[in-house]
């Protein structure tokens, strides 16, 4: 932790204090579990009573973020979508995460909505409940009424939200910059998963973002018979206020009233899914959180879609590799499932490519003889996120993400057919993959990109090179090198000639008799038995490793 960050452990030390007692508690919890005897185990509890130290591992991390608040609630949430990272069983136990946030009462409501929209509630509605629909760590969602008849949901932030959630993303930031100084966590990079956590944090606070993200789909699904996404009122809404469409439907997550709705699930399932697998082949923008309480189940058979909060943006390139991974998981083709992984992925150093591929070859094999309307696309992706994540290999967060969108989309749709094959639903986008990629106007484009590359390299050579000679020619060229490895061999040969010039030294302080005592120079007789000592060292570092002293 850097010396700037002082001031923010000052100002934010009681909320420091109150984040390491829980996390304290939650730890001791761990090391009680270890032992038999029941009386000690049942000491410790959550704020609900539950006795922790009987629970696994996992299972603690969640709740001591639930105990944590909105802010930790929230970086598991988002950490629940990184398997690659936190590793598959971590990852499906934060996906339980609950925001148990209290209902802000409806003057507080009122009084952002009119201090935003600068008309009071009677004048922008003609109804408004009074108790929300909904309490996230957020914000919370009202149903009302305009005054020309339209029902609107209207998502209101919690008041000084912001504030809280930025004293919350400071300590953060501290942890992370210890954790970033543990070998062990150090792979994980914290720093970087953290910067990522805010970007998407402030993007969800801002509910502009979200009301622009509701445009796009609206516009891309406007002709679609599949899905239906609520409209936003862009005059009603402002950074802490978004009033949209209000959809009426039964929330997938409630599989009784889907069930007894007489509708065809497995045809919902399978146009929800071809609904998501346009976006993200397509359209390259995709709504990325599909659990079930974000999808409803409408009347006339469509899937509506909420919370637009989390929305990925897929590049060209992103796209390729995606497909490239899929279409080498259903070929079969082990070395270009290696090769898209190391390419794409943060590559620790000193990776093993060569037992890499033979386990991604093991893996494709294993789901070879897998029939399409059979094949489990979930079970293979966090199978190989589990590889992944054996040899510390962090995919972008985009397409980490969108691997475990696929996983979540795919269980949700056997929550509603337990027969569905998401890779069934993908077979004839393999297909269109391999035609677009073959098509005239795609080989065109790239041409025109990687054209427009080379100008701009051949633009920027000539001018580099001629800043480089002029360094040279004026003295001012500076090569700067970084020794790796040269610490424990300097140790070693600075040690080795003090341990001669002390040996040297002593033997002419006795050959002089120097300050004799019963005839013998005692302070050349120390620095013997001191040369003597330190050279002894030295071949023992020696004939270990080498590492004398190292910084491993």
């Amino acid at each position: 932790m850097r010396i700037s960050s002082i001031p923010q452990i000052y100002r934010n030390v009681n909320r420091w204090g109150e984040i390491f007692s829980i996390l304290s508690k939650y730890g001791l919890a761990g090391w009680l579990s270890r032992f038999d005897f029941s009386l000690g185990k049942s000491l410790l509890k959550n704020r609900n009573g539950q006795v922790l130290a009987t629970e696994s591992r996992e299972t603690r991390i969640r709740l001591a973020m639930e105990e944590l608040g909105p802010s930790f609630i929230k970086f598991g949430q988002i950490m629940s979508t990184r398997p690659d990272v936190v590793g598959t069983e971590l990852a499906n136990e934060l996906q339980k995460l609950q925001t148990d946030v209290p209902a802000d009462s409806l003057e507080e409501v009122a009084e952002i909505v009119e201090e935003e929209l600068g008309q009071s509630l009677s004048e922008l509605f003609a109804e408004f409940s009074e108790k929300p629909v909904a309490s996230a760590s957020i914000g919370q969602v009202h149903r009302a009424r305009l005054h020309s008849g339209e029902d609107v949901a209207v998502k209101v932030q919690h008041p000084q939200i912001k504030q809280r959630m930025r004293v919350d993303l400071e300590i953060l930031t501290g942890l992370a910059q210890l954790a970033e100084r543990l070998p062990e966590l150090r792979p994980y990079r914290p720093v970087t998963i953290v910067s990522e956590f805010q970007r998407m944090l402030r993007r969800e606070l801002d509910f502009t973002c979200e009301r622009r993200h509701l445009d796009h789909f609206v516009r891309a699904f406007a002709e679609s018979d599949q899905v239906k996404i609520p409209k936003s009122y862009p005059e009603m809404s402002t950074e802490q206020v978004l009033v949209m469409e209000w959809l009426e439907g039964v929330p997938i997550s409630d599989l009784q009233q889907v069930r007894a709705s007489g509708v065809d699930l497995a045809e919902v399932a399978r146009s929800g899914a071809e609904a998501y697998l346009e976006m993200i082949f397509q359209h390259g923008i995709y709504h990325a959180d599909p659990h079930p309480g974000n999808l409803l189940l409408m009347p006339d058979g469509k899937i509506g879609l909420l919370d637009f909060g989390m929305v990925v943006r897929l590049d060209d390139s992103m796209r390729e590799a995606i497909e490239d991974m899929l279409l080498a998981i259903v070929e079969q083709d082990a070395n270009r499932l290696g090769s898209v992984v190391v390419r794409m992925g943060a590559v620790p150093a000193g990776l093993d490519e060569t037992s890499l591929n033979l386990d991604l070859s093991d893996f494709v094999s294993h789901y070879a003889n897998q029939s399409l309307d059979r094949f489990e696309l979930g079970a293979a992706l966090s199978e190989m996120i589990d590889i992944m994540l054996q040899y510390h290999i962090m995919l972008p967060s985009p397409m980490s993400l969108l691997l475990k969108v696929l996983i979540m989309l795919e269980g949700t749709a056997k929550r509603l057919e337990p027969s569905f094959s998401l890779m069934e639903v993908l077979e004839p986008y393999r297909q269109k993959v391999v035609a677009r990629r073959m098509s005239p106007t795609r080989q065109l484009r790239k041409a025109r990109r990687m054209a427009y590359e080379m100008q701009l390299l051949a633009e920027v050579v000539p001018r580099r090179l001629r800043d480089i000679l002029q360094q040279v020619q004026a003295g001012r060229f500076d090569v700067h090198l970084d020794h790796r490895g040269l610490e424990p061999s300097v140790n070693r040969l600075v040690l080795g000639m003090l341990t001669s010039a002390l040996f040297l030294g002593s033997a002419l302080l006795v050959t002089n008799q120097a300050w004799p005592l019963w005839g013998v120079s005692v302070p050349g007789t120390a620095g013997f038995l001191l040369s003597a000592v330190l050279g002894l060292r030295l071949l023992r570092a020696i004939s270990k490793s080498g590492s004398l002293d190292s910084r491993k």
